[in-house]
């Protein structure tokens, strides 16, 4: 079990079915990560650990500290521009960053 996954969830706001779709299971497997002991492989617990930028020790339960160790002075208008990014799919998250790229260039 994720013991911090659903803290971390209720946190940012985001439900089972959007943390899912970002990260490529069900939202069954969330329900189960967060309350029953079945644990993601590495990949998907690597995956949490990014979408919420921290550890996967935090994630786990074997560290308190929830802040990734860099850590990056953010306005509030960046801070909730990341949260909104993280909760697009891969392949929304990557048209986003093709305009930026794009907007970059000129």
């Amino acid at each position: 079990m994720l013991k911090n996954l659903k803290t971390l969830r209720m946190q940012t706001g985001i439900s089972q079915k959007q943390l899912a779709d970002v990260i490529g299971v069900s939202q069954q497997s969330i329900n189960k990560y967060e309350n029953h002991d079945v644990e993601p492989d590495i990949n998907t617990l690597i995956a949490i650990a990014d979408f919420f930028d921290t550890s996967v020790d935090f994630l786990i339960g074997h560290s308190d500290d929830a802040v990734a160790l860099t850590q990056i002075d953010l306005t509030h208008k960046e801070t909730v521009l990341i949260k909104d990014f993280r909760k697009l799919s891969l392949r929304q998250k990557e048209s986003i960053q093709l305009i930026i790229r794009n907007y970059l260039d000129v």
